[in-house]
């Protein structure tokens, strides 16, 4: 696209004649700009293409992430990853899927890089190949440049829906039944402290965001995140945002920390995006002194690894604690674990919901409340019934006896 490279070259000339600060300009004010100098250069334009067209194009370019744009616009693509300039793929429906978009050369991958990163105060160079980012839009990016990435530099960009998820969403998309579905809002509503665990793009986010928004009204939220995702509608909310070292390596702070600042924000919930360190075990304390109803989300395959990566995480924390002293912690801190599967044709599924009962001598003990077997499309109750369904009930609570009755009964059908 030779032609689209000059006509480039004579627009950005055009505009530094008049010494126009473009990334202060608003949408709306760079569109006029752009067609007003275009205007000049019609000749440049091909007859095959509108000028409407080539703006649009233009302004990807100069403000936004240029040829992954109309990716981005794209509502059916869930994930964009750019393995080299030249090489992008999308996520549709689950699948992946080779996209027709390419960047012209590596330097102009590198430009958006840069683009992202400084938007969100952060940065990476020779000395800090990677970073984590999040666009206006609310996706979640990757980056990760050479000399690490030995093909060029590399984006992995997470887009999350623009509409807020409720349960109906759940099970209408065929990840659980109207029954889990119940199940959850009544542990959310109990409290009950639940971790969702899952594999990468199984949608443990997407769940906690749902879970979340259950949370009543009355109650203080305070949201922990390394890179701001979750989109909440409660009105007591404050949300923390970890930060990396600046450039002179000093400046961070940690999910830990903030973690343990959340317990002086008098919170009554306490949601961590996701578990990766020594603040497993902060979160777990918060848990047992008076933030039940807590949540977060790690990585692991099934209920139980989820629950010894945890234990792993904790060890992590630099606190010499032994073992069973740990698995004590979890034992009274866990209540619940949602597992989460995504299935060969793409749809994310609720795999399990495993229910934390204790310790046998050192070992914990888990009990399957609803599991999902062979090629059976959702999760389906096990006939195990929950021992936190007696307490509920001694509890009086209004906003669960509604619907726990007619459930408990089902479970117990099941």
């Amino acid at each position: 696209m030779e032609w689209y490279q000059q006509l480039s070259e004579l627009v950005r000339e055009a505009i530094n004649l008049r010494q126009t600060e473009i990334e202060s300009m608003d949408d709306q004010a760079l569109r006029g700009l752009l067609q007003e100098t275009l205007a000049d250069h019609t000749e440049h334009i091909p007859e095959s293409l509108s000028a409407e067209r080539v703006v649009q194009q233009m302004l990807d370019d100069l403000i936004g992430l240029g040829p992954l744009e109309p990716l981005l616009r794209d509502s059916s693509i869930s994930e964009i990853m750019v393995n080299r300039y030249d090489q992008v793929y999308v996520e549709r429906d689950g699948q992946l899927f080779l996209s027709e978009c390419k960047f012209i050369n590596e330097e102009a991958v590198r430009r958006i890089v840069e683009r992202i990163v400084s938007r969100v105060g952060r940065r990476v160079d020779e000395s800090v190949p990677m970073a984590d980012a999040r666009l206006a839009c609310g996706a979640r990016v990757n980056v990760i440049i050479p000399p690490l990435a030995l093909k060029g530099a590399s984006l992995t960009i997470r887009k999350f829906s623009q509409q807020i998820l409720a349960a109906d969403d759940l099970y209408k998309r065929g990840s659980c039944s109207q029954q889990l579905a119940d199940f959850l809002k009544i542990a959310v509503l109990a409290p009950l402290n639940i971790v969702v665990s899952g594999g990468t793009g199984t949608g443990k986010t997407t769940l906690l965001n749902v879970l979340a928004n259950w949370i009543p009204a009355g109650e203080r939220v305070v949201t922990i995140e390394d890179s701001a995702e979750l989109r909440l509608t409660h009105g007591n909310l404050v949300s923390l945002e970890a930060r990396p070292p600046n450039q002179e390596n000093t400046g961070a702070i940690s999910i830990r920390q903030l973690v343990i600042n959340a317990l002086r924000m008098r919170p009554d919930r306490i949601v961590v995006g996701e578990c990766r360190g020594g603040e497993s075990l902060d979160m777990l304390q918060a848990m047992n002194t008076g933030h039940a109803g807590s949540l977060t989300t790690l990585h692991a395959n099934t209920p139980r690894d989820a629950l010894r990566r945890l234990e792993v995480m904790v060890m992590m924390s630099g606190m010499e604690l032994p073992l069973l002293a740990i698995r004590q912690q979890v034992s009274s801190a866990i209540d619940l674990v949602v597992q989460l599967k995504r299935l060969g044709d793409g749809r994310r599924v609720i795999e399990r919901v495993t229910e934390v009962q204790g310790l046998e001598g050192d070992v914990l003990r888990l009990a399957d409340i609803f599991a999902r077997s062979g090629d059976e499309p959702v999760a389906s109750s096990t006939g195990e019934m929950p021992a936190f369904l007696d307490q509920l009930r001694g509890q009086q609570r209004e906003a669960t006896l509604q619907i726990l009755q007619p459930l408990a009964e089902a479970l117990h059908d099941g």
